[in-house]
Formats: C-alpha cells, sequence, structure tokens
C-alpha cells in the first residue's frame, strides 16, 4: 500500500505523549497501523519522551486517551508495544465490536451514509464512519477545530489532493474544503473532529442538529 498523506508532525508529537483528545487518537492509530513509516516516527518520538520521563520527578497522571478504547491495548499510544504485540484484532474492529463489513449505516443524504461511534463518557469530539457513493459531492464546509480523516477504501479529491486507501487529511480550524469521491468506487472514511463542521450550505446546517456532524 503505498500512503502518500500523513499527519503532520505536531499531531505525531501529541499522540505519542498521550495528549491527542480520544477521537483524533483513534484515527491516528488506526493510520499508523497501515503506515510503517508514521508508526517508526511515534516510536522515536515515545524513546525521546521516555528518556525526558526518567528525569524528571514522580507525578500522577490520568488515563490516556488511547486507554479510553474499550478492549484496547493499555495504550494506544504506546505504538511500540502496540504495533508490535497488538491482538489480532485490528483498532478499527475493536472500535466497531465487529466488521466494517457489518456496519449497519444510516443514511445522512443523498449518496451520503455515516455510522457514528461511541466514545468514552467523558470525551469531548466526534468519531464516525462516512460512506459516499461514486462521484458524490460533499457539502462545502470549514472546521471548528481539528479534523482528522483516514480513507479506508476508495478515494475521494479536494482542494488540496487526492487521498485513497491508507491516506491521512489532517485539517486545522483555518480549512474549508469540499471533497468529491472517487467516480467510480466512492469512498468509505473514518473521520474525527474535535468540534462541529461549519457548513456553507443552508440545508447542511438545517439538518446538522439531526446528524451531530
Amino acid at each position: 500500500m503505498k500512503i502518500d498523506h500523513h499527519p503532520d508532525e505536531s499531531t505525531l508529537m501529541s499522540y505519542a505523549a498521550g495528549s491527542l483528545p480520544e477521537p483524533l487518537s483513534a484515527v491516528v492509530a488506526a493510520h499508523i497501523e497501515l503506515c510503517p513509516d508514521c508508526a517508526h516516527e511515534v516510536r522515536a518520538m515515545e524513546r525521546i519522551g521516555a528518556t525526558l520521563f526518567e528525569v524528571l520527578a514522580p507525578a500522577s497522571v490520568g488515563l490516556t486517551a488511547g486507554q479510553a478504547f474499550a478492549g484496547a491495548a493499555p495504550s494506544l499510544a504506546a505504538t511500540a508495544a502496540y504495533v508490535d504485540t497488538r491482538p489480532t484484532a485490528s483498532v478499527l474492529t475493536r472500535l466497531l465490536g465487529g466488521e466494517l463489513a457489518d456496519v449497519h449505516w444510516k443514511r445522512l443524504g443523498f449518496g451520503i451514509w455515516h455510522y457514528p461511534i461511541k466514545l468514552s463518557p467523558n470525551s469531548k469530539g466526534d468519531l464516525r464512519l462516512i460512506k459516499v457513493a461514486p462521484g458524490q459531492v460533499m457539502p462545502d464546509h470549514g472546521h471548528g477545530g481539528s479534523e482528522l480523516t483516514l480513507i479506508l477504501s476508495g478515494s475521494y479529491s479536494d482542494e488540496f489532493g487526492t487521498y485513497r486507501s491508507g491516506d491521512l487529511s489532517d485539517l486545522g480550524d483555518d480549512v474549508e474544503h469540499q471533497p468529491v469521491s472517487d467516480p467510480v468506487e466512492g469512498c468509505v472514511c473514518l473521520i474525527a473532529s474535535e468540534r462541529k463542521a461549519r457548513f456553507k450550505d443552508v440545508l447542511a446546517r438545517i439538518v446538522q442538529p439531526l446528524t451531530g456532524l
């Protein structure tokens, strides 16, 4: 698998440190399971962090974002241990509690379906699967915070390029885009966001309270 788009370095650093919000951490975990380059980079960051940690005075720590996932390894942020000794179930399988093929999709709009993924009780943000029909144009929107999108199958294109299976789009709150799915395959994505999207389309804004996007 050739992967051309990766998380920003700052995103990987936050993931390695265990400070990335739970939904964003889940998407990064799923990406590094597919991307040896990012897995290697996170391991290097963790080694540096562990070295620095050794010289710090002891202090109590809270639950990491990775630990919040039901059935996950002790810490999804601890990628070195996770990648090498992970259970047979993938990150996505554990998040869904089953296989992608068995997902019961809910219609979100014309040619668009979604499947919200439950987060820990005190977690903030949103995590869900999105399935888009071939050639479908998504509503033009911006972001109230960071948005991470991992392509699971098919592809989509926007103002920043074409994203295929394994690619991860890492967008900040200053970005607006309008993805268009592959004209033959469509696309299936795992999307995490810190806050609700900012839609330009009036209809999308009207139905937003019903969808949670």
